[in-house]
């Protein structure tokens, strides 16, 4: 039996069991288990869930026997534990003689399932910014090129092979010894940058050159269906990091549910308010709007029409107005002119012509026709000085 934190040394093959007696926190969310198995030489290691399975490894059978040809040999294994798992069982078989190696259980906080859960939270909340991003694109672009080169160049020849054909067999079988070189590669990517980074690092400048390329020619996504797919795309994918870089399922569960809440919280709020309003509707009395008066009326028009008057000034007289445009399509450019300098907009006819057809008085026109009227008779001509006694008596 394995405990948590001690070493134990052996130098033959053995089978060994990891019972799991805590029960997981909330706190345990990014915690991960595993037993490491360490060795001088290759040795394979084989994972099953309890002693019964352990009893049928030591059974002859052919998937047994073929499944140990499968497995990988390797000098340091790394054993995933499920924090509900109550028990795991390993056995671990030694290859060559004179081989010593340690296994040990560890728990601790994995910094990997952080950033998993990190990067899936920023795909799905910025999963629209991301789609309509060129940088986003283009790295993305040639990222799937340099790791997926292979199923790539599988994908291309696919195309132009006919339809019924048996080299579609082979293509199948390449698409998974694809994904096996891949897998294979990821897993000793520090051995082969140690060993061989030129020829990793020419591989890698290469393929991205050629898959920028190829970004570059098709262009960003445009057409706004393809955009929302892909944003769909990221934030499923985002739902997917987010699950999976959580231990704990219902956390997960809960996770997802307010990220799904709070990314489309305005819809239920905009429909619950809209709920709200119409129930308010049905229940509160109707009262009718307050009319106004004649006098209310009139007054409102007159204080509306000053201030739109005042705004027509100021626009003509404003750098936007094009002046002589203006003048080449009206048809009376003096009083035009006369009212862009202060002058009432109407003349007395149209006042009186005004209150014979509608009997409504105006005080704005009566004041400025007054004033109008006593400003002509200041200016008139001194030489019928008797002319001017006569109106200034007439308005006294």
């Amino acid at each position: 039996m394995l405990k948590e934190s001690r070493v134990v040394h052996m130098n033959a093959s053995q089978q060994s069991c990891y019972e799991n007696v805590l029960i997981p926190k909330w706190h345990d969310v990014w915690t991960r288990i595993q037993i490491r198995v360490n060795s001088s030489k290759l040795v394979r290691v084989t994972q099953v869930e309890n002693e019964e399975k352990l009893k049928e490894l030591e059974q002859f059978s052919i998937w047994n026997f073929f499944s140990s040809f499968l497995k990988e040999k390797l000098n340091d294994t790394y054993v995933n534990v499920g924090l509900y798992s109550r028990k795991t069982c390993l056995k671990v078989e030694i290859l060559e003689e004179d081989t010593k190696y340690s296994v040990v259980v560890t728990r601790r906080f994995d910094p990997k399932l952080f950033l998993i859960f990190l990067l899936g939270f920023t795909l799905f909340f910025c999963g629209d910014l991301l789609s309509r991003s060129q940088i986003f694109y283009y790295s993305t672009g040639m990222s799937v090129g340099i790791v997926a080169s292979l199923l790539i160049i599988i994908f291309i020849v696919s195309k132009f092979m006919p339809k019924k054909s048996p080299i579609y067999i082979i293509l199948v079988g390449g698409w998974s010894f694809s994904l096996y070189l891949i897998q294979l590669v990821f897993k000793n990517l520090q051995e082969i940058w140690r060993c061989y980074w030129q020829y990793l690092l020419s591989y890698v400048l290469a393929v991205g050159f050629m898959s920028f390329a190829v970004c570059y020619k098709y262009g960003p996504l445009e057409n706004e269906r393809s955009i929302n797919l892909l944003t769909w795309t990221l934030q499923l994918l985002g739902l997917c990091f987010m699950y999976s870089g959580i231990q704990i399922p219902h956390v997960a569960l809960a996770v997802i549910v307010t990220a799904l809440c709070s990314k489309n919280l305005e819809y239920p709020i905009h429909w619950l308010y809209i709920t709200y309003r119409k129930m308010c509707k049905a229940t509160e009395k109707t009262v009718p709007p307050r009319l106004l008066t004649e006098e209310e009326y009139r007054l409102q028009g007159e204080v509306e029409t000053r201030k739109a008057l005042e705004q027509l000034r100021e626009y003509c007289n404003s750098p936007d107005c094009s002046a002589w445009k203006t003048v080449s399509r009206i048809q009376s450019p003096k009083r035009f002119a006369d009212f862009v300098e202060g002058s009432f907009h109407l003349t007395p006819n149209e006042v009186s012509v005004h209150e014979q057809e509608y009997g409504l008085g105006s005080i704005i026109a009566q004041d400025e026709l007054s004033e109008e009227t006593s400003s002509e008779g200041e200016d008139s001509d001194p030489r019928y000085p008797g002319q001017q006694n006569n109106s200034l008596t007439r308005v006294d």
